[in-house]
């Protein structure tokens, strides 16, 4: 079985952010009612004063505030699936498992068209809160881990965020370059290791470039 992560990974962006930039030019009432408190959120998150979880539950709260979701989502598809990197397209198999932190409505659909199964966090859209814990770093590995899945043949990735699961494969891949340059997993040294293992803890992405 191959593993892989989506934003950035095997698509080219953000979907979630997409996704909320498709739903506020086509509702711009969206502009008003979301993303003032969104930016508001994101302030507090970069400067260390509300956790990764309650970030990410405010940044997907325009998902509650969608009253046509279903045709907007398959529209917003319809339009970006060609994002979709050719590298994998031409080695996908009907067991891959896509896991990503991103919504599972939002996911779903993509993964759907694929044909291959997916696991991504639950975000209650009338409640506006998550069902289950964010699918972040190590609670992608955790996840493997308490559902019993099969033997990781391949894992890739574009954030070293990930290195909890990619070191649960046997073999692991690094996805750069706008998601379309696949290399070898870097060894980390134990520099490295301890930033990205508190990188992890608060929840930040850790990419190359950093």
């Amino acid at each position: 079985m191959n593993v892989y992560d989506f934003d950035g990974t095997i698509f080219y962006s953000d979907c979630s952010i997409g996704f909320a930039r498709w739903c506020m030019m086509r509702h711009p009432k969206l502009c008003f009612t979301y993303l003032p408190r969104v930016l508001k959120n994101l302030i507090l998150y970069k400067t260390g004063r509300i956790p990764n979880h309650l970030m990410q539950r405010k940044m997907f709260s325009f998902l509650t505030m969608v009253d046509d979701f279903d045709e907007q989502i398959e529209r917003y598809w319809d339009k970006y699936e060609h994002r979709i990197s050719a590298w994998y397209l031409a080695q996908k198999r009907p067991d891959d498992l896509i896991i990503s932190a991103s919504p599972a409505c939002i996911i779903g659909p993509i993964a759907k068209r694929l044909g291959v199964n997916f696991v991504a966090s639950e975000f209650d859209r009338e409640y506006g809160v998550f069902v289950n814990n964010l699918m972040y770093a190590k609670e992608k590995a955790k996840y493997i881990f308490d559902h019993g899945f099969p033997m990781i043949d391949n894992f890739y990735s574009d954030s070293l965020a990930d290195t909890p699961l990619a070191l649960c494969a046997e073999k692991a891949h690094l996805v750069t370059n706008h998601a379309s340059t696949v290399v070898d997993w870097p060894d980390l040294d134990p520099e490295t290791k301890e930033k990205v293992r508190k990188k992890i803890d608060t929840g930040w992405n850790i990419h190359l470039n950093e």
